[in-house]
């Protein structure tokens, strides 16, 4: 099964996972305020912090592909 992993597919899905976060983030942040215009402030409120903690995961995707350099 690890025979299948090499440098070049996990750099291909850490790319993958980072465009997907991305587009989950910005999907979030326009519902969250789509949401909040409706007048569903604590629902707003709730797709707003997913849209942070999103970020956050983006952002180690971002440091894993970095140390792919080290490897």
């Amino acid at each position: 099964m690890t025979e299948d992993i090499n440098k070049d597919k996990l750099e291909h899905l850490l790319e993958h996972w980072i465009e997907h976060n991305k587009n989950h983030s910005q999907s979030f942040n326009e519902w969250g305020n789509r949401i909040r215009q409706a007048g569903f402030e604590k629902v707003a409120d709730e797709l707003l912090e997913a849209e942070q903690k999103m970020d956050e995961c983006t952002q180690i995707l971002e440091r894993a592909k970095e140390k792919m350099d080290n490897e």
